[in-house]
């Protein structure tokens, strides 16, 4: 019996030892690649993988500011298209995007960019009573209007898509889609379970929301690594 409980005191030790590098294993090497998020890539004519970019483009928000993509610069922001008379999936959209904003109110390099698809009624005034009328009062949440043609380009470009539609509910059809861009302008996602790069979030789906605010600390924890590479101040975001 002797022997028996010295092994068992042996085999509970060697477990102790080996969890914490099992479990540091599966945090840099996991499925979802925690030390790093993948950038979104394509492959050109020459056969060369490239990091997909954020598309240019310049935007009046709901307070009559120009927002461009060369400001964008330096700031890590997420995506989507809507239109403020959607019936349908632009609610729960604007609900979920409205989490994300709540989560990262306190990290300044962190904003959000909703582009009408309807830009003939949403003006910069119909957007402004549209994020007074769901309390959203920030300077970091643009909500975007401008040349009908150059919007659904830029959706385009963001993987996305919108088009007038009479038989759709509201008159327009667009993707639910989220989309993740770092301070470089790259478009940045995790992989499924299969390995492949998802690409965009699904902005009505709560587990995607859940995945996208995970990326978004993951982005963070991969800037402020960079900053303490070079003795820069650090920018934190509380983990719950």
């Amino acid at each position: 019996m002797k022997g028996v409980t010295g092994a068992r005191k042996y085999l509970v030790l060697f477990a102790l030892l080996l969890l914490p590098s099992l479990l540091y294993l599966f945090l840099i090497q996991g499925k979802h690649n925690f030390a790093h998020l993948p950038f979104v890539t394509y492959t050109a004519e020459n056969g060369e993988l490239v990091n997909r970019k954020a598309p240019e483009f310049s935007l009046t928000d709901q307070n009559n500011n120009v927002v461009t993509s060369s400001e964008m610069m330096g700031k890590v922001y997420v995506v989507n298209f809507f239109f403020t008379s959607c019936p349908s999936i632009c609610p729960i959209m604007t609900a979920n995007m409205t989490k994300i904003h709540e989560r990262f109110i306190n990290y300044p390099d962190l904003e959000i960019l909703s582009l009408t698809v309807d830009p003939k009624r949403d003006t910069p005034k119909i957007l402004k009573e549209y994020a007074v009328n769901r309390r959203i009062d920030s300077p970091k949440w643009h909500f975007l209007t401008g040349e009908k043609d150059s919007i659904y380009s830029v959706a385009y470009k963001f993987l996305s898509s919108a088009m007038e539609d009479n038989s759709a509910p509201g008159g327009f059809l667009h993707t639910e889609y989220f989309v993740l861009v770092d301070k470089e302008g790259n478009m940045r996602s995790r992989e499924d379970d299969n390995g492949n790069l998802i690409a965009v979030y699904d902005g009505t789906n709560s587990a995607h929301i859940n995945d996208l605010i995970d990326d978004i600390k993951i982005l963070i924890a991969e800037y402020n690594l960079e900053l303490k590479k070079n003795n820069k101040s650090v920018q934190s975001v509380k983990s719950e």
